[in-house]
């Protein structure tokens, strides 16, 4: 009897680390991270924020995971004892979204959770998979340490009512046996795993998990209200804003990330007064952009002066770049 609660235990604590951690990388979306509450910018430092717009750009996290950035208005807010944003230094700022849409799609979800997240030795979960069925997450895996148990669980996301989400765990199998009865007949719950702060930015509410979204990425982070969560085939749309938002007319058309007004650090450009517009060189299909490469991929491009002394300059894709000495392309997302 006492294997059993000690078995059923460790499964609720390792399951519970694997939605709240891997689910991180949804929102992850915006487009750089997500943002630690101590690090929140004071009401001083909004004055030099910079605007920012994006428009269907695919962001790269890493050479295998990206999120589809459909639409983001919000601003740069510069972090500690910077003045202003550093475009190289993603710890230099917070990116606030006021309004937006995100996409990622389960393939790349899986990708995080195998590579990133449960990618150390003699992790306790392994071999994940991610398929999105009738509205809800289906997460299939192995459970290392205890012979390679398979186990698999399905639930539904949801925001909730102050901007975070929501995952409400419907089904857990291990072995193909319900876990969820077996929590009822031994009183298991996850309240002690959230009490010891073990999961950072997750809390429980009876069954279901809260994941705040600004604490659970890296850098640069991010900041923004969830409002309403969708499934469109095997992606996971986020949509956020508040309730008095009102539309935003595009900048521009085509595939781009705009940076506008106070001051900007862009590689070894200081803009005062900022008009900076990276616009994609190709605009059959979305911006692909990665921090990481961003300089190979503006040196493969060209730039333009306005008449106003804004700066246009048009990027090549990340995945249309020659392979890198030394980098392997072949695991790129499209």
């Amino acid at each position: 009897m006492q294997f059993a609660r000690d078995w059923v235990s460790w499964l609720h604590v390792s399951l519970a680390l694997l939605m709240s951690r891997g689910l991180c990388v949804l929102i992850c979306a915006a487009a750089p991270g997500i943002v630690a509450t101590q690090d929140s910018p004071s009401n001083d430092k909004r004055e030099g924020a910079v605007q920012t717009q994006m428009r269907n750009v695919t962001y790269h996290f890493s050479e295998t995971m990206a999120v589809e950035i459909r639409s983001l208005n919000g601003e740069l807010v510069p972090l500690g004892n910077n003045e202003f944003p550093i475009f190289d230094d993603k710890n230099s700022f917070n990116l606030r979204i006021s309004t937006a849409e995100i996409a990622i799609d389960s393939s790349n979800l899986a990708n995080v959770l195998n590579s990133y997240v449960f990618a150390r030795p003699h992790s306790p979960l392994t071999g994940l998979s991610i398929v999105i069925e009738k509205g809800r997450l289906k997460v299939k895996g192995k459970l290392h340490d205890k012979g390679d148990i398979p186990f698999e669980t399905e639930g539904i996301l949801v925001p909730t009512a102050d901007g975070k989400l929501r995952l409400h765990s419907e089904k857990i199998k291990a072995m193909h046996v319900p876990v969820k009865g077996l929590m009822d007949l031994f009183g298991m719950d996850l309240g002690g795993l959230i009490k010891e702060g073990k999961v950072p930015g997750v809390r429980v509410e009876e069954d279901d998990l809260i994941l705040d979204l600004e604490q659970i990425l890296p850098p640069p982070h991010i900041e923004g209200k969830v409002v309403s969560v969708r499934m469109e085939g095997e992606k996971i749309i986020q949509v956020f804003g508040g309730s008095n938002d009102k539309p935003v007319k595009n900048i521009r058309a085509g595939n781009y990330m705009a940076y506008k007004n106070n001051r900007l650090r862009f590689n070894k450009l200081v803009m005062n007064d900022a008009d900076l517009i990276l616009i994609d060189m190709d605009p059959g299909d979305p911006l692909d952009f990665y921090l990481e490469h961003y300089k190979e991929q503006v040196s493969a491009g060209y730039t333009k002066t306005t008449l106003d002394s804004g700066l246009r300059v048009f990027i090549k894709d990340f995945n249309k770049l020659p392979p890198a000495k030394g980098s392997p392309r072949s695991g790129k997302t499209k």
